[in-house]
């Protein structure tokens, strides 16, 4: 994946967009390079403090994505969710980078990358899918 679209906020499909240079100054250089240019936090290495509220908000621009009641255990040492907080609140985009097709997620608020969603693992949740976000795209609501 080539990074996110850096657009200016006039001509960005997203309403908290900012420039490349802003949030080059709001983020840390692991979280711009996660968040911004699509990387991926190593497994098991990312921590993902309880939230007091139960919603999860982007790094980025603080939109509202997840519910700490729709988190689950999926053992594969990132944080997962069976479902965002409402349908608009990610955006969905074909990825090809491993050379096969997967379903990237991008905050609705300003386009960063979160992760991936993956369907029909077999998890007994109620949607089957798994949305494996990187944590340190969220931080607690609180």
């Amino acid at each position: 994946m080539s990074g996110v679209s850096n657009t200016n906020p006039s001509g960005s499909p997203y309403p908290n967009a900012k420039s490349d240079e802003t949030w080059r100054n709001e983020l840390s250089p692991f979280e711009y390079h996660v968040l911004r240019e699509a990387g991926t936090e190593p497994a098991w290495t990312g921590k993902l403090p309880p939230s007091t509220t139960g919603v999860y908000q982007c790094r980025a621009c603080g939109a509202e994505l997840f519910r700490s009641s729709e988190k689950f255990d999926s053992q594969c040492g990132w944080p997962s969710f069976f479902s965002p907080l409402a349908g608009d609140r990610v955006v969905e985009l074909d990825d090809y980078d491993l050379g096969y097709r997967r379903t990237e997620v991008r905050c609705a608020g300003c386009g960063s990358h979160l992760g991936h969603v993956f369907a029909g693992e077999g998890f007994d949740t109620p949607t089957d899918l798994r949305y494996c976000i990187n944590a340190v795209c969220l931080k607690p609501a609180d």
